[in-house]
């Protein structure tokens, strides 16, 4: 049967939409969804990208807090929300490499629901212990844990967070016992270190300042190099726990089927962005590196770290909230 001419052009319409709204896009606000509390790495990086974005796009960057289920909650907001470049998610590596691993059902796929956009930061870990603690350095402080097995509790930014993360990872490679301490959000349990409510944690950089105040002491990097901030500060690795790499990398996820135009328009912003002197200054100052990345790098990157961190999961039986 011929094709009508209302048909064909309803079929042309619908097959042209997406280019006609990458060419109008954006028309409106964007909204990015920040999976934790304001004041951790993933608020600050989030904000610190929004104001430029908001500036070379020409519409405002709302960012908005969904703290919850370690990034759980402000994925599956974003996994369902419309795919047409209106609302990103800011995360941090565990949403889509740990989460999986750790949860027996989610709401979502974030592999197959979300596309990535842009990775934003590499994001180090560094081990810091309340002030209080009567150790000298960091092989001081693996020998005075493993003689007190249980005695000790260690803080993170959640189950399944990089913080928690690199804890078990240590305690599986020194042979320690610590007791785990979950809060919401990296920022809580840096102030319940400061104040001796925790014994120890890895923190994801927002604690540095901290730590030159004398508030915590820094003992250690989870990265397999130093940090350029602390050249004086030695790696685990260093000190003797082979291989140890806590590092994680953040970024922006779109819902998935969003336009590759929009995505591509995006990654480009965002990258430059991560390559002005102000920016990689700041992320440089929570302790991590700018890591601008394609959008496929930076999926590949999320699939790798899922194989990493999947071990660690895998056994030391880690589960989710």
């Amino acid at each position: 049967m011929p094709i009508s001419a209302k048909t064909l052009a309803v079929t042309l319409a619908l097959g042209l939409s997406p280019l006609v709204q990458a060419q109008t896009w954006p028309d409106k606000p964007l909204r990015v969804v920040v999976g934790f509390p304001p004041g951790g790495a993933a608020d600050q990086i989030a904000r610190l990208v929004s104001v430029p974005l908001a500036e070379a796009l020409k519409q405002p960057v709302v960012v908005e807090n969904r703290p919850g289920a370690n990034g759980n909650i402000a994925g599956e907001t974003v996994a369902k929300a419309p795919a047409d470049g209106y609302t990103l998610l800011m995360g941090s590596g565990g949403m889509v490499s740990v989460n999986p691993h750790i949860y027996a059902t989610m709401p979502f796929d974030p592999v197959k629901d979300l596309t990535p956009v842009a990775s934003a930061a590499r994001v180090l870990v560094y081990l810091m212990a309340r002030p209080t603690l009567e150790v000298k350095d960091a092989s001081d402080f693996i020998a005075y844990v493993k003689a007190r097995p249980g005695k000790l509790s260690y803080g993170s930014a959640g189950n399944g967070s990089s913080p928690h993360l690199a804890g078990e990872m240590m305690k599986s490679q020194a042979g320690l016992f610590a007791v785990h301490v979950p809060y919401r959000g990296a920022a809580p349990a840096l102030n319940d270190l400061m104040a001796g409510q925790i014994d120890f944690y890895f923190d994801p950089g927002i604690g540095l300042q901290a730590a030159k105040a004398g508030r915590t002491k820094l003992l250690a990097v989870g990265s397999l190099k130093r940090s350029p901030l602390f050249p004086e500060v030695p790696t685990l690795d260093e000190v003797g726990l082979k291989g140890f790499d806590a590092d994680s990398v953040f970024g922006f996820y779109a819902p998935a089927h969003t336009p590759p135009a929009v995505v591509a328009r995006l990654n480009t912003e965002i990258n430059r962005i991560l390559g002005t002197p102000t920016a990689r200054e700041r992320i440089t100052n929570l302790g991590g590196e700018a890591l601008p990345l394609t959008p496929a790098a930076f999926g590949a990157k999320s699939l790798d770290d899922s194989r990493r961190f999947g071990a660690i999961i895998k056994e030391r039986s880690i589960k989710g909230d």
